[in-house]
């Protein structure tokens, strides 16, 4: 299965084809695609140049292990997540090791790492999904996360599956429409709220 996105202004195409389904195949991804997925993820800006980000990773090859993390999901992602070839964790690291003061911006990069590893699947064609459901406090428990980082998000990497091999209500999900705010909505000028210029 496919999705494109439409989108109002041209974009790269990595972007249009970019989607994430519930509905993944169960067919195991490459080392060498799972090791440039990563390394697109380590190559993300990131505030001083700290990479706060840290990541766990489990694959399918290694089933005690695959089952370890896929305990971490909460109960509603562990469902669709478990036929996944591939699931990781992204942690933060709280402070800056130039000065051992909070990074505020910690999570904001550890997003730009996993765009960066999201379009490096999208152009490999695999498909990423994002998940917030994590069990941070298991997760820091059954990994031994040391003080000072943070348990943030879940990813799964995989392929999507044949729409008829998908469950009627994963397969509804991933069929639905799919929208954005305009411009108009989220890029302000002038004041919060009021659409820049260069948008409206």
């Amino acid at each position: 299965m496919e999705q494109r996105n439409d989108t109002r202004y041209p974009v790269h195409e990595v972007i249009t084809q970019r989607w994430s389904p519930y509905g993944f195949s169960d067919r195991a991804v490459r080392r060498e695609d799972v090791l440039s997925v990563f390394e697109a993820a380590s190559w993300a800006a990131s505030s001083f140049n700290e990479q706060p980000w840290r990541f766990m990773l489990a694959t399918k090859e290694n089933p005690a292990e695959f089952e370890k993390m896929l305990g971490c999901l909460v109960e509603a992602n562990q469902g669709w997540a478990k036929v996944v070839p591939v699931l990781s964790i992204g942690i933060t690291k709280s402070t800056f090791t130039r000065n051992d003061k909070p990074n505020r911006v910690a999570l904001h990069d550890l997003g730009l790492a996993a765009a960066n590893l999201t379009f490096e699947a999208t152009a490999r064609g695999l498909c990423v999904h994002q998940m917030g459901g994590v069990d941070r406090e298991k997760t820091r428990e059954v990994y031994n996360v040391p003080d000072g980082y943070e348990v943030q998000t879940a990813i799964a990497i995989g392929y999507a599956a044949d729409p008829q091999d998908v469950p009627e209500a994963l397969r509804e999900r991933d069929a639905g429409p799919r929208t954005r705010r305009p411009l108009t909505e989220t890029v302000f000028g002038g004041t919060f709220g009021e659409p820049a210029a260069e948008v409206r």
